[in-house]
């Protein structure tokens, strides 16, 4: 299904009336409520877009790389996986290992797995970036979500708009939650609504992270960690090497997300 944006105004009683009615037309039963699952997500990174916000590249570079890259972009994204229940989450790779759709070409995919124990209050974040591995661990960050009064349908669900603001790579996010699935997990490093995310965008559109299958069972048996090493850090650490990194390469005009995950 293709998904679709309804803007409501939710200030009013009218308006809220409304977007109960709206909600009712697309989303799951309150019986098929569940607080535990797998969402499989395309992740789908646009070059073209994240190259014309490098100010240090002409406009003919901009379209050769454009023409180098658009029609690549086309093409199928990354599928990643996210686990969870009402306590924790894991999203990490859907597969080990990357594979076009012909099966011709095949790599191994980075590490990159985010947990999160709601419990606790705590993550691990294993990366693979910079030449390096990480292995951050500390307590959960907190999000400034404004939730807006726009509903769309994402994997058959009934998704709220909200929005909040990456300062370190100044990135606008806006993510799109399911109130159906009370679980405040997501995508990525993003979550702490009411509601797991289904639909990532970050920087208007620079990548997108689509849920593309909602599976609601026991998910007990899968939500182990793996064993997982790399140098430890904290989340001001981590903050201060992509702030570094990301300033270091825009002065030597590089893009900085060559390695390192947007």
């Amino acid at each position: 299904m293709k998904n679709k944006v309804f803007l409501i105004d939710i200030s009013d009683k009218l308006g809220y009336i409304l977007l109960i009615v709206v909600g009712s037309l697309f989303a799951k039963s309150a019986a098929a409520q569940q607080t535990e699952g797998l969402i499989t997500y395309e992740y789908k990174y646009y070059w073209t877009k994240v190259n014309s916000r490098l100010t240090f590249l002409s406009k003919e570079e901009k379209d050769r790389m454009k023409l180098t890259w658009g029609n690549e972009e086309n093409g199928p994204g990354i599928k990643m996986k996210l686990l969870f229940d009402e306590k924790q989450s894991i999203y990490t790779y859907n597969s080990e290992q990357g594979q076009t759709d012909d099966g011709r070409y095949s790599w191994r995919q980075s590490e990159y797995l985010v947990y999160r124990n709601f419990d606790t209050e705590t993550l691990i974040e294993n990366h693979e970036m910079l030449g390096k591995t990480y292995l951050l661990e500390d307590s959960l960050m907190k999000y400034n979500w404004r939730i807006q009064n726009q509903i769309k349908d994402v994997a058959g669900y009934v998704c709220m708009k909200a929005e909040t603001y990456d300062s370190i790579k100044n990135q606008k996010i806006i993510a799109w939650f399911a109130q159906d699935i009370p679980v405040s997990a997501g995508p990525e490093r993003y979550f702490g609504l009411p509601g797991l995310i289904l639909e990532l965008d970050i920087n208007d559109g620079d990548v997108l992270v689509t849920a593309q299958k909602v599976e609601l069972k026991n998910v007990d048996k899968e939500l182990i960690l793996p064993k997982m090493k790399g140098r430890k850090i904290k989340n001001k650490d981590y903050d201060e090497l992509l702030q570094k990194h990301i300033a270091d390469s825009m002065k030597s005009q590089r893009n900085p997300y060559w390695s390192l995950r947007y």
